[in-house]
């Protein structure tokens, strides 16, 4: 029988909303520097809190029509943004990140109301999205190319790094603030201008982001607009004026993005799925492998594209660390964001993502895997899921092989090293990676064979803003944070001047 990851969620003890309504920010586009009028026959989408399926808003739904007047004026406002100073655009970013500070109360019970997370989680986000902001604004102002030099008789090279120009951005809604904040900080300090497409689901930071901080930014720099992929994503790709088009969401719609953009050339920067192997050899401290993966694999619950969700565990420790990390995972509270501090684990973002998870549960355990935890939905409003743990999984199985981007890790066996290493690399995707050993050298070589953009040694998902994110194969390409994403929102010019007398 599965050992039960709780014995009940814990629910909110108030009826006060996380947010009231006047702390909501304008529900329409944001455009040329204002919140546009939304027509009486606007078509809009329902916001739904995934904690108790009650409507929370109706907000804007965009056009083809939107994305253009966005990209024209973010087109208008492109020449005097990247004329600026690499200081002057700092002391934006830094202003920026001090509304994110000065306001991460309201922003973090928006982003737990809208996506369901647990103050925690949030909490972390905003922290994190205004540390992004001030290291871009930092790292502006020592984006340096190669010096000026003689490469050719009597001419004198002058290599200049530029904006790529407008850049278009889908963000999902896993991380709406964060990922966000990913994109438009080494975005507009390279110099670009840009219009933003948050997930239909999950707007409400974004929208509130630009509340907050739209006195900071002259007109047309940055510009959402909401709406549905098929429309304002697919406008966006294919547009015309735009220069580079980013987006941090699945393998579907990075190929799709990526298709249409090939049409008129223009750059793509993605980062899509994951599948995070934890490779656990017999020397690691199994202690501290199962509290990394506890943390791991259900921070946000599951739905990170770097979750460590498929442990890959030598068989002469797995029974002792399957008994170990079942322990940790049965601890979890799960619970609705407004049941307070203790809880650390919320539900999943909608309706239809709880039904992909689940069915992930249901067809795993049809085809021979042993839940020791979890398993399943739980009962009642909001769309929940045990944190589960499933032992026993078939090697190039489906739960093996595909992102259930969920509370949900699995564990399989290897004998060998060279086993264990063919077995992580055997998967689609090359985001992110742990390997856990006590032994020198096995930390120094194992991660070198390993076909992911961010190995971890001893832990997962620690990240920073000074250090690249970002995978191979399909996971995509292109970097986030780090000196790496100003490089990726921009482009080298080289200047040669003839000096012959």
């Amino acid at each position: 029988m599965p050992i039960p990851s709780t014995e009940s969620i814990v629910r909110s003890t108030t009826q006060a909303p996380l947010v009231a309504e006047s702390e909501l920010p304008p529900l329409t586009h944001f455009i040329d520097g204002a919140f546009t009028e939304a027509g009486a026959e606007s078509a809009t989408t329902a916001l739904v809190n995934p904690a108790d399926e009650t409507i929370i808003a109706e907000v804007a739904e965009g056009s083809a029509a939107d994305v253009d007047s966005a990209v024209a004026a973010a087109r208008r406002a492109l020449e005097g943004w990247k004329a600026l100073t690499p200081k002057s655009r700092a002391d934006v970013l830094l202003a920026i990140a001090d509304r994110i500070e000065d306001n991460a109360d309201v922003l973090i019970r928006l982003e737990s109301l809208n996506a369901g997370k647990p103050y925690a989680v949030s909490e972390d986000d905003v922290s994190m999205a205004a540390d992004t902001f001030r290291f871009a604004a930092g790292a502006s102002r020592a984006f340096t190319e190669l010096g000026s030099g003689d490469y050719v008789e009597d001419h004198t090279s002058i290599i200049l790094r530029e904006p790529v120009g407008v850049v278009g951005v889908v963000v999902p809604w896993n991380y709406p603030l964060l990922m966000a904040a990913w994109k438009i900080s080494p975005a507009l300090a390279a110099g670009n201008t840009m219009v933003l497409k948050p997930s239909e689901q999950t707007p409400l930071t974004a929208l509130k982001l630009l509340e907050l901080t739209a006195d900071l930014l002259p007109a047309g720099i940055l510009n959402i607009v909401l709406g549905l992929g098929p429309s304002v994503g697919a406008r966006l790709s294919s547009h015309p004026h735009i220069d580079l088009v980013a987006l941090t969401g699945s393998v579907g719609s990075g190929k799709a993005v990526a298709t249409s953009a090939g049409e008129s050339l223009k750059r793509v920067h993605l980062e899509l799925g994951g599948k995070a192997p934890v490779v656990i050899f017999a020397d690691a401290d199994l202690a501290a492998a199962a509290e990394g993966v506890r943390t791991a694999g259900f921070w946000n619950s599951g739905q990170e594209c770097g979750a460590g969700t498929r442990v890959l565990v030598e068989s002469s420790v797995a029974e002792e660390f399957t008994r170990l990390l079942a322990e940790e995972v049965s601890t979890y509270v799960v619970g609705d964001p407004r049941g307070g501090a203790e809880v650390e684990l919320g539900p999943l973002v909608s309706q239809a993502h709880f039904e992909r998870v689940t069915g992930f549960l249901d067809r795993a355990i049809a085809d021979g895997a042993r839940p020791v935890v979890g398993g399943g939905p739980i009962e009642g409003p909001g769309f929940f899921v045990a944190p589960t743990v499933l032992a026993d999984v078939a090697a190039g199985s489906e739960a093996s092989q595909e992102e259930i981007f969920g509370p949900v890790v699995t564990i399989e066996t290897f004998e060998s090293e060279d086993e264990a290493i063919t077995r992580a690399n055997e998967v689609p995707y090359g985001l992110a990676a742990s390997v856990w050993t006590r032994d020198a050298a096995r930390s120094l070589d194992v991660p070198r064979r390993l076909d992911f953009g961010t190995v971890w040694v001893n832990s997962h998902l620690a990240l920073a803003a000074e250090v690249p994110w970002g995978g191979f194969k399909g996971s995509g390409y292109g970097r986030d944070l780090s000196i790496y994403a100003l490089n990726d929102f921009s482009r080298t010019k080289h200047v040669q001047i003839n000096h012959a007398r």
